[in-house]
């Protein structure tokens, strides 16, 4: 068996994020496997070196996963030529700047979204790495989760027909600091520190909403904080600057439309955290992260607004669930495989900093939309 070894730069993996997603459940997991399969007796190993601020925390992580390489010295490792990939999952206001100065090394660059904290600079870092010439890419995880593959079968076998409208539910309740510690940190809800529900999660609507149904062409957009103050990892008091929630209604090219909420200040009453509900004229599908039900037309029931009677339906009996079919891997691990994969021998990998653009761009817009109360068009982007 021929082995070959891939460095990778991964600045950022100490956050919750960056350790369970892409470190354990990625990098160490392909590692634990034996690399990524070639064919032909061919296999791809992934060679990080962990790269942060934190001394402490780097070298726990190495020790407790068998890495041997950790460092504090980014500019150390962005000269090293063993190590051609750089990777960030930093804070977002820190990540613009990073990617780069590794483009301008010559790494190769994968990194979380959104790529920058505004789309100006998400699309000189597109354009950046195109005229540098490295392979670039960006996480687009959700793609590749149970509940979605199912539901991209069920597109591409023309289950739904004509598609008239999308319904996204996300959210649940974050607690605010005081009576419990709260689920996510601080930042997410100060502005200034790059935090927003619109800023961090509208890149996800628009990757899924243009890979899944079609491209977005114009949004309506309004956000809310909700909770005005929370309490911060240290058990002090702060004011929200960012906004905890947001509704929005988007248009999509073939006439498709969609509603998305989306709030850490909802309590939830659904089968998910995430649920995606596609209408179609021939039939009807709700998506979660793992699961997916169906109910075609002809198992639809025929009830008539009788509010003087007690219902006589038990609507969820009337969907039928999606079977697995497959064993479903983690989905931060098989786009870091497609990844890998691309770098090494130029496999297809559609998902790249002009797509994490587009994504900041949604979040631009939302904000706009909120900002002067009307519709905003999404205009196409190039670089």
């Amino acid at each position: 068996m021929s082995v070959h070894r891939l460095g990778i730069i991964m600045n950022g993996v100490t956050g919750r994020m960056g350790t369970n997603q892409h470190l354990i459940r990625s990098i160490v997991a392909i590692r634990e496997q034996g690399g990524v399969q070639l064919g032909d007796g061919e296999v791809l190993m992934p060679d990080p070196v962990l790269v942060g601020r934190n001394e402490n925390k780097l070298k726990a992580l190495a020790e407790k996963y068998d890495l041997p390489h950790w460092s504090t010295n980014l500019e150390k490792y962005l000269a090293d030529s063993d190590y051609p990939i750089y990777f960030d999952a930093q804070t977002t206001n820190r990540r613009a700047d990073g990617v780069r100065q590794a483009i301008h090394a010559g790494k190769h660059i994968y990194c979380e979204k959104p790529t920058a904290t505004s789309l100006s600079e998400s699309l000189e870092l597109a354009r950046l790495a195109k005229s540098s010439g490295v392979k670039n890419g960006v996480v687009q995880d959700k793609l590749f989760l149970p509940g979605l593959l199912k539901l991209k079968r069920l597109l591409d076998a023309g289950f739904f027909g004509k598609i008239l409208s999308v319904r996204l539910e996300f959210g649940y309740w974050v607690f605010e600091g005081d009576w419990q510690v709260g689920q996510r940190p601080s930042w997410n809800y100060r502005k200034e520190d790059g935090g927003g529900i619109i800023v961090d999660m509208f890149p996800h609507w628009r990757y899924i909403l243009d890979n899944l149904f079609g491209p977005v062409r114009s949004v309506s957009c309004l956000g809310v904080t909700h909770i005005p103050q929370r309490m911060d990892e240290n058990g002090k008091p702060y004011g929200c600057t960012a906004d905890d929630a947001a509704y929005a209604t988007l248009l999509l090219e073939d006439g498709i439309i969609v509603q998305a909420n989306s709030s850490w200040a909802v309590r939830v009453n659904r089968d998910d955290l995430l649920t995606i509900q596609v209408d179609g004229v021939e039939g009807s599908a709700v998506a979660g992260l793992r699961d997916c039900k169906v109910q075609h037309r002809v198992n639809t029931p025929k009830p008539v607004w009788n509010p003087d009677i007690e219902n006589p339906f038990d609507f969820q009996d009337d969907w039928q669930v999606v079977p697995n079919n497959a064993v479903f891997d983690n989905a931060f691990k098989i786009q870091w495989e497609m990844f890998l994969k691309h770098v090494f021998r130029n496999d297809p990998f559609p998902w790249d900093l002009l797509e994490g653009a587009k994504g900041t761009q949604l979040s631009e817009l939302g904000l706009q939309s909120w900002r002067e109360k009307r519709w905003i068009d999404v205009p196409d982007l190039t670089v």
